[in-house]
């Protein structure tokens, strides 16, 4: 006589589902620059530490200023010898005028003062413009942050002569606080995307470590989308914002993304470890009160938070299988050794496939349909 196959439960349930989307992306910066000099000379100072949030504005680095404090005395003093011809020949050209009308005076003498007033009104404003330009070329010395962010490591050292041509620059400020997230979502979501966003609604969008975690690294919402599909991959990039005030995203680093569409209220559930497929589809094992099982065939729909909505006979309260499916057969007797544990949560998304028992495979792979994510491929049809 064959003994009962042990086998752990979970029982139907109705559940609101979240309609998503998975699949993976990339963090970029909201802005990056890279802060050169302005003006060439020797670095006297820096002002940062490597690694640091900075405020737009805020003095990171100090270039040598006394070549361009002379260049700035010297064009003022200049403007200063300049202006005071300019006010001799004015008050010349008044007594011109006052003597033209006394008739003691050539009317040439007063054109050319008039002319020589002319052109020191001229000198005096190339000066103005080249002091100007000494004191604008003086603040460049004092290198500030073109925005907030986050610096990265120095390329220049203490007493090196920077050059405005250098490609490295000083340091690169990369602004982390908000952060983005491009990803690609397949065009068979546009139109639900598309109305979202056009009746001004906030998608959220969670990122979550590519090794998989109990919660997500950090929730935001989507803030555009691209103009036309790359008909390459048949997907639409997507951008979403993250306030990131604990910096637990960096650019560059790639997540795992779960992008919500809409909710399914009170759908009928089960867990994704119970759904399997075979070559007639997808089914479950149901635990009658005998102690045998049988198979439901039924239709997976959005999968969300361990669980997935089905359409089947099957009834909230019925028992599946969720681990012990090996051998199994319609009829076959079964032992419920003990309750399985509620299925984790999205925390548990990895992309790529994990082995689940004798030849099972769970299929837990980031595509970014999502809706049969985390369901089993069993060795026997039902």
């Amino acid at each position: 006589m064959q003994l009962p196959q042990p086998v752990s439960v979970q029982t139907v349930q109705r559940r609101d589902l979240r309609i998503t989307v998975q699949t993976i992306g990339t963090i970029t910066a909201l802005n990056t620059a890279v802060v050169r000099a302005q003006v060439s000379g020797v670095l006297q100072s820096l002002h940062f530490k490597e690694g640091e949030q900075v405020t737009q504005g805020q003095q990171l680095a100090q270039i040598d200023p006394r070549s361009f404090e002379a260049s700035l005395r010297q064009a003022e003093g200049t403007l200063a010898r300049d202006q005071a011809q300019l006010d001799n020949a004015r008050m010349d050209l008044a007594r011109y005028r006052e003597l033209l009308r006394q008739d003691a005076v050539a009317k040439q003498q007063l054109d050319t003062q008039e002319a020589l007033v002319r052109q020191l009104d001229g000198t005096v404003r190339a000066d103005q413009g080249a002091v100007q330009n000494a004191r604008l070329q003086l603040s460049y010395t004092r290198v500030t942050a073109p925005i907030s962010g986050r610096v990265g490591l120095k390329q220049a050292d203490l007493g090196n002569i920077v050059q405005t041509s250098d490609a490295n620059g000083i340091v690169s400020i990369t602004q982390t606080r908000p952060i983005a997230l491009l990803f690609a979502v397949p065009s068979a979501h546009l139109a639900a995307l598309s109305a979202q966003l056009n009746a001004h609604k906030a998608l959220t969008v969670e990122a979550w470590e590519r090794g998989g975690g109990k919660k997500p690294l950090a929730v935001g919402t989507v803030a555009t989308m691209d103009n036309a599909i790359d008909t390459s991959t048949d997907t639409i990039k997507v951008k979403a914002l993250f306030p990131n005030q604990d910096d637990a995203l960096f650019p560059n680093q790639s997540v795992n993304v779960v992008l919500e569409l809409g909710q399914l209220p009170q759908a009928l559930a089960v867990p994704q470890a119970a759904v399997l497929r075979g070559a007639q589809g997808f089914y479950v094992y149901v635990v009658g009160a005998d102690g045998t099982v049988h198979v439901r065939n039924v239709q997976p729909g959005p999968s969300d938070g361990g669980w997935t909505g089905v359409q089947g006979a099957l009834q909230p309260g019925e028992r599946v299988v969720v681990d012990g499916t090996d051998r199994l057969r319609e009829g076959a007797k079964v032992e419920v050794v003990a309750p399985a544990t509620s299925p984790a949560t999205p925390s548990a998304l990895q992309s790529g496939n994990a082995t689940t028992g004798k030849g099972h495979r769970r299929t837990q792979s980031m595509a970014s349909s999502g809706s049969t994510s985390g369901q089993r491929n069993a060795t026997s049809a039902p």
